[in-house]
């Protein structure tokens, strides 16, 4: 692993101070804790090899593909110093391979250097907010009830989250509705249908209450195809923190009539291992829906690092050692992959490490996180290329175009990551028409073939495809893209702050012990402190990016880069300039959603709009 001290801190501080003419002794006080200990651990990230790469990773002139190409043994000779100067590296934070040798090491000083002047200047309005939200504790009565979370909000985080959070969430959460529907929208990727032909029931929940919640017993549901589970039970033994967290399994439905989509029941899976349904007292029935998101919180952030972040990053790799840098797939590859290679540091020194922001603020060590991410990365599927390619991965939970139940009446998560990926994949495909004429030449591109074959050996890139056809690069390409913007800015970026990090529904641990029986008088006693409210609050501003929001950052300028259009062909151009006009035009829709007359949107209690493509970004980021 690469660290260094490097002079963050004051970079810190000459952002607090000037970019936001605020007086020094409010920069030390925003500085001191807990924005401190984050810059502090932004030193510690090594940067040394930051100044320049090697010559070999350098190109100024018109993209070609080796066939195309009069210099062929020129080009060989670049592509073999990249070899030699860019390698694997052991693992840093986990998952594949890291770059290490001279070039991998400068590139990922530069990607880590980049992801920090992204930070700062986050981290500075953060800290503006928090120090007015501190000075306000008064206003939020000792947190004694749910409803004191809610005040949280008011006014108090323009610069974090200046629009607030997703409307709907701080007045609808204790609907069931709100509740199921965050497993199709900003949570997608544990909930799947089950299937009455190979799945068996995990729980049961008695014929008498699953008729009184659905008009259905649990097996008649389980048998129209129309029961759901999502399990978290992965998570019982893994290392605790100071803080404490269930391991909860649940059952959804479907609606026969009206067509909704609910929630059933919920197994804690510790201590006495009750199981709670909406016939439960209100208390208990949102504690229970708590202490489920609690265990979704954790996961969709470590499986996001792994399905994301390290998916993408040793495919890229790959491609570096095998791709000349006159390659056009490589040229696009490279603007896709922005900052790549910065985010497994900054996990590691803010996040996994002995008493880091995950040992602080979960209910599970910043070690078991790790291994967590890693184990899902190498065992659990999340870092399988073609296996979860979009469509396919969600067919495979049987949540569209399924055989043996009814479609889902609302899917949010796919309704807008079809505009996008479609958009994604009719530039991609004329993208590669504009280079390779037919499959012949696909076959015959030396460095492409040098590319499938490097990712499924050296790189041990999990099912990574073989690329012989357009078809296929077509679909490597487009995966990237999706992993890199849709896939990760559901999760994580902005959306954190605006609906999954949201008080008081959304804690990221819980501060007592899950009940050994019912009859839970305060859902607030399980609820974190203010000053785990602040950490936690900082944490989402960490990883936000509302300063990129309507800049040339977001995905609706993901091929929208004067550099790469003017050394690729008129094709590659126009093509880019639909995408474009394309993500612009849903850009209008998504940002005028509202709620309909029955006080919907997409059919949930919630507005969501976190792939409105001017603000979800092109690049993973963080």
């Amino acid at each position: 692993m690469f660290f260094q001290r490097v002079a963050f801190k004051s970079l810190a501080l000459l952002y607090l101070g000037t970019i936001l003419d605020v007086n020094a002794s409010v920069i030390q006080r925003a500085s001191s804790s807990p924005v401190d200990n984050i810059i502090h651990a932004l030193n510690g990230i090594d940067t040394s090899g930051a100044s320049k790469l090697p010559d070999a990773f350098s190109f100024d002139g018109t993209y070609t593909i080796p066939q195309q190409d009069t210099l062929d043994l020129l080009r060989g000779l670049a592509i073999t110093t990249k070899r030699i100067t860019f390698t694997y590296g052991p693992p840093v934070g986990g998952g594949p391979y890291y770059p290490s040798g001279i070039g991998g090491i400068a590139r990922s000083a530069l990607d880590t250097l980049a992801i920090n002047s992204d930070v700062l200047p986050e981290l500075a309005g953060s800290a503006l907010d928090l120090i007015k939200l501190t000075a306000q504790i008064g206003n939020y009565d000792g947190l004694q009830t749910v409803d004191d979370y809610v005040k949280l909000y008011a006014n108090n985080l323009e610069n974090t989250l200046p629009k607030g959070p997703d409307s709907g969430s701080l007045t609808n959460f204790t609907q069931d509705l709100f509740f199921s529907s965050e497993r199709l929208s900003h949570s997608p990727y544990q909930i799947r249908r089950l299937n009455p032909s190979s799945d068996i029931l995990s729980f049961q929940v008695d014929d008498a209450t699953a008729k009184s919640i659905s008009g259905e017993t649990l097996s008649d549901l389980f048998n129209a195809g129309r029961l759901f589970y999502a399990d978290y039970r992965d998570q019982a033994n893994l290392e605790k923190s100071a803080q404490f967290s269930a391991a909860c399994d649940a059952y959804f439905y479907m609606d026969e009539k009206s067509g909704s989509f609910l929630p059933m029941a919920i197994r804690t899976n510790v201590g006495s291992n009750l199981i709670y349904t909406p016939k439960d007292t209100a208390n208990d029935w949102l504690l229970a829906k708590i202490m489920f998101n609690v265990n979704d919180f954790w996961f969709a952030q470590l499986d996001h690092l792994a399905r994301t972040h390290e998916t993408i990053q040793i495919s890229y790799m790959a491609a570096i050692r095998t791709l000349s840098e006159e390659h056009p797939v490589l040229g696009m590859l490279n603007r896709l992959m922005l900052e790549v290679f910065g985010a497994q540091p900054l996990a590691v020194v803010v996040l996994f490490l002995p008493g880091g922001i995950i040992d602080q603020i979960f209910g599970h060590s910043g070690r078991a996180a790790q291994s967590y991410a890693t184990d899902y990365y190498q065992n659990k599927g999340s870092g399988s290329f073609k296996s979860t390619y979009f469509k396919t991965e969600l067919r495979s939970r049987g949540l569209i175009d399924c055989s043996y139940g009814p479609d889902l009446k609302h899917f949010p998560f796919y309704e807008d990551g079809s505009v996008i990926f479609s958009a994604i994949e009719t530039f991609m495909t004329s993208f590669v028409d504009s280079f390779y004429a037919d499959d012949s030449v696909i076959t015959g591109d030396s460095e492409i073939q040098a590319w499938w074959k490097e990712a499924q050996g050296p790189a041990k890139a999990i099912d990574f495809p073989s690329i012989l056809t357009k078809g296929d690069l077509v679909d490597v390409l487009t995966h990237m893209a999706h992993l890199s913007s849709i896939s990760h800015h559901t999760i994580n970026t902005n959306e954190l702050l605006e609906m999954s990090q949201v008080l008081p529904f959304h804690p990221a641990a819980l501060y007592k012990a899950p009940p050994t029986s019912k009859g839970v008088t305060n859902v607030a006693d399980y609820l974190p402190h203010f000053d785990k409210v602040i950490l936690q609050l900082l944490v989402g501003g960490l990883f936000a990016r509302p300063k990129l929001v309507n800049t040339e950052r977001t995905l609706l300028h993901m091929f929208d880069d004067a550099n790469l259009l003017s050394r690729m062909n008129d094709q590659t151009t126009a093509a880019a300039a639909k995408f474009k006009r394309d993500m612009q035009a849903f850009s209008s829709q998504v940002s005028l959603r509202t709620f309909d007359a029955e006080g919907l949107s997409q059919g949930m209690p919630f507005v969501w709009k976190a792939l409105d493509p001017n603000v979800a970004l092109y690049s993973t980021t963080t």
